[in-house]
């Protein structure tokens, strides 16, 4: 038996259907706020995603060669080809622009529990400026995006990107070798940050020193280790969100993102449901679009790891109750084949969900599967209730049934709906 490639999933109906609805609660978020959708290729040129992130991140891809002997790449995030197309074809367009995007992502990386090699990500772009507003506004709507999947326990954590790039210069690392101490602090990798920053003749203390600012986790008060225009920056940044009603952060200075193209505010979001590996969304602002030939735009923008904040969701109990049909019509016999037909497609037209029963089946069995698949009503169709243009209408969560004329029937159900 062929099994779906390692690291993939296959979706069956009612996980589809849960994905869906959630997928549609961040869409609709997405609009509140102003955001429209956009869509880019699945697979890019792979100088994109090494523009992007460093030729490094070819260990990471699934890159190959085309019949035209082009290098391409299944892109393993959605924030370059978001940037890309920007510089294509909406350069010109009055700023800001507002974009999100939902889609597969891939990555070639040992399978773990919420992380996959062909995984789903769910983000936005804020292009045109960098301000305390426009940062404000980014957060504010990730924030909303995870209230409005039902997650209770998360926490957003903010920092700026220039406090621990200006303690770095200060100690004296080399700007070519900034990213690569980042990377390390970004992920607390202490024992390997220390001979790396001994090795560029940084002493002891400034190493301890370093160590201790990504530590620094707290609220508000925190700012005043902040000096200088980074801190009077997240200052602003964070009286737009008290001002739109989101208070749950703090303000964490190891929040780095890791990556050259962060300008300023940085920001990532946390769920404790899932353990060590709790990260669910993070963003910043940032500039790359003079990466991919276009001018210098500076943007904020986040993406949110659908399949881990789905993961984080079932941790905390909640259940989604696939929906199932409207009605399911049962033809008791075969010369009342036809007009259970006719009745099915009324009831499709006039935008109910509806099946019929297309196996020939005997009553209780044609019974038990409209309850396999959830139908709320079963529309019974025998040959005296067609005598007097009736239906048979069961309820199939009571079991009550009532004879209703057929041209009643959709509003029988609809009003039954309200």
């Amino acid at each position: 038996m062929i099994q779906c490639p390692r690291g993939t999933r296959d979706f069956l109906p009612d996980e589809m259907e849960k994905r869906r609805f959630y997928e549609n609660r961040l869409r609709h978020t997405a609009q509140t706020f102003g955001f429209r959708e956009i869509e880019t290729p699945i697979f890019e040129d792979a100088e994109l995603f090494i523009l992007r992130s460093g030729p490094n991140v070819l260990k990471e891809l699934y890159a190959f060669k085309d019949k035209g002997d082009r290098d391409i790449a299944l892109r393993p995030e959605m924030t370059a080809p978001a940037i890309r197309m920007f510089v294509n074809g909406m350069s010109n367009d009055p700023k800001p622009i507002k974009i999100f995007y939902f889609g597969q992502c891939f990555r070639y990386e040992r399978p773990q529990s919420g992380r996959y090699r062909e995984f789903f990500q769910f983000g936005a772009e804020l292009i045109g400026s960098a301000t305390p507003e426009t940062d404000a506004e980014v957060i504010c709507m990730a924030a909303a995006m995870i209230k409005e999947l039902g997650l209770k326990d998360y926490k957003i954590h903010i920092g700026h990107i220039g406090v621990l790039r200006q303690a770095i210069a200060d100690a004296g690392v080399p700007k070519e070798r900034t990213a690569e101490v980042l990377q390390k602090l970004d992920k607390k990798l202490y024992d390997e940050a220390r001979p790396l920053l001994e090795d560029m003749n940084v002493d002891s203390d400034t190493i301890d020193s370093i160590f201790t600012l990504t530590e620094t986790v707290g609220g508000i008060e925190v700012l005043s280790k902040v000096p200088g225009e980074a801190g009077d920056y997240l200052r602003q940044v964070t009286s737009y969100m008290h001002a739109m009603g989101v208070d749950n952060f703090d303000i964490d200075l190891g929040v780095v993102r890791g990556l050259d193209y962060y300008t300023g505010m940085v920001f990532e979001a946390e769920a404790p449901a899932l353990g060590a590996e709790k990260q669910i969304c993070g963003g910043g602002s940032y500039t790359l679009s003079e990466l991919f030939g276009g001018e210098k735009v500076f943007s904020t923008g986040f993406a949110i790891g659908f399949d881990r904040i789905l993961l984080a969701i079932e941790k905390e109990g909640q259940v989604y109750e696939p929906k199932g049909i409207g009605a399911y019509v049962v033809p008791v016999s075969d010369d009342v084949r036809l007009k259970s037909a006719e009745i099915v497609a009324m009831l499709r037209s006039a935008g109910i969900s509806s099946d019929i029963d297309i196996m020939g089946r005997k009553m209780a069995k044609a019974m038990k599967y409209a309850s396999s698949v959830r139908a709320k009503y079963a529309v019974i169709v025998g040959a005296k209730e067609l005598e007097e243009d009736s239906v048979t209408l069961r309820d199939m969560a009571t079991g009550e049934q009532q004879l209703v004329r057929i041209g009643e029937l959709v509003a029988k159900m609809q009003s039954a709906s309200q």
